[in-house]
């Protein structure tokens, strides 16, 4: 008679795995019939690797759409289904949970006491309300400032395993060979290629208790980068979440954003520089009443254009950081305000160039503005982004992605690059928030 506890995780290839590593993997009453797959496409119909999943599951996991849920509950006779990925509004969490429920199944969130390792050093950690909240720069602020004061530190990246799941057990990216050899998507690239310029060490991968141990090995403090609005994979020292001023009527319609406002030691109002007076005031609002305890503080994310008379006048084609423009929500991004900023003469929209890989990205997401979001989940993918590109009717593209555009595609329009970098506005000052915690901390 089995007496394991038949569970389905719903995620996508991220804090599904972590959670199953940590609760999970070794737990003899608890059996894993399936991981579900969203938001990302291609990473489903794959099984998470019997090298990861441990000696209780010798063939591995597989690894389904999460459309299936209600058969594959069924078939395998699950009695509880656990929600396991992030940025998405409390609704779609819900509406999983009556699923699971119409089949018979609990449902279940695991929370940070459950899920978060213990480091043997510092931890300074950045999360968001939502996904394009600003959190990568303002983590590559921190690393910048604790190594200027002397620090090892290791950036330790919220997950993005789309590839083989062995292979990205544990990466460590210090170079741009580094990112080459591992063959990066271009979202990987998104979130590695400033941090590993700028001569910092990058971790991520699939099992994060191996992942913590190799960057402590070369660290005296990590800073989390975290992904999406997940809350942290380790305890932190010192927790920063990041509230963008021009989504602060958002700050408690997602899930796990909410939770990490309220968890938050410091919140951070960010792209105070762009926005207005009165939505300042309301992320304000939000954030001391979600959280009074919370040391509120300013940020600002300035944009700067590196060739505006290449622009000026010239039909351009933007191209902006994919995940804050797919399920980050936003119509547009950096590029878009820095070329119309700059005097484009057009801004030209990519849907008339797109192919239908490309086309179904906008149909998935329609609230897409005049801009091509940088999706490239694999080669098929990155070949659509240059066809989209070439095939326009633009002069130059101007690019708000943080990955090198011009190099990944092999694009033929010359390529202009609109950089983004955090700074602090006003006070308190963050930097004496972080050296303090880090001191103390010892």
């Amino acid at each position: 008679m089995n007496t394991r506890v038949r569970t389905v995780i719903l995620g996508a290839a991220g804090r599904d795995f972590h959670n199953f590593n940590v609760a999970y993997r070794d737990d003899p009453g608890t059996e894993v019939v399936a991981f579900t797959a969203a938001q990302i496409p291609g990473i489903a119909d794959r099984r998470y690797p019997p090298g990861l999943a441990g000696p209780l599951y010798p063939r591995g996991i597989p690894i389904e759409d999460e459309a299936d849920l209600e058969a594959l509950c069924r078939a395998n006779g699950v009695e509880q289904v656990v929600f396991a990925y992030s940025d998405v509004t409390h609704e779609h969490v819900m509406h999983l949970a009556s699923r699971a429920l119409a089949v018979g199944a609990s449902f279940e969130l695991l929370g940070p006491e459950r899920t978060s390792l213990r480091a043997a050093v510092p931890v300074v950690a950045v999360t968001a309300a939502r996904t394009g909240s600003g959190k990568s720069p303002l983590s590559h602020w921190i690393a910048r400032l604790l190594v200027a004061g002397g620090r090892r530190v290791a950036l330790v990246r919220h997950p993005m395993p789309y590839g083989d799941l062995e292979r990205q057990r544990v990466q460590r990216f210090g170079s741009a060979a580094d990112i080459a050899t591992a063959e990066c998507t271009a979202e990987e690239r998104e979130e590695y290629e400033t941090h590993v310029a700028a001569g910092l060490v990058v971790f991520a991968g699939v099992d994060y208790g191996d992942i913590l141990r190799a960057a402590q090995a070369e660290a005296d403090v990590i800073v989390w980068d975290g992904g999406n609005n997940d809350f942290p994979f380790f305890q932190p020292t010192l927790h920063i979440a990041v509230l963008d001023a021009l989504r602060a009527d958002q700050a408690e319609a997602y899930h796990p954003g909410e939770a990490v406002l309220r968890m938050a030691d410091v919140i951070v109002i960010n792209k105070v520089n762009v926005a207005t007076a009165e939505q300042i005031a309301e992320g304000e609002a939000a954030a001391r009443r979600l959280n009074p305890g919370a040391r509120l503080v300013r940020g600002a994310l300035p944009i700067r254009l590196d060739e505006p008379d290449a622009v000026r006048g010239r039909r351009v084609l933007v191209v902006d950081d994919g995940p804050t423009i797919t399920h980050g929500g936003m119509a547009f991004g950096a590029g878009y305000v820095a070329a119309r900023d700059a005097g484009a003469g057009e801004i030209v929209d990519p849907r008339a160039s797109a192919p239908p890989s490309i086309l179904d990205v906008y149909a998935a997401y329609p609230h897409i503005g005049r801009v091509l979001p940088a999706v490239g989940y694999g080669p098929e993918q990155i070949a659509a982004l240059r066809e989209t590109i070439d095939a326009s009717a633009a002069e130059v593209v101007v690019s708000g992605t943080p990955l090198d555009l011009a190099s990944l595609t092999g694009a033929s329009k010359p390529v202009v690059r609109a950089r983004y970098r955090f700074e602090e506005a006003g006070e308190p000052a963050l930097a004496a928030i972080v050296v303090d915690a880090i001191a103390r901390a010892g």
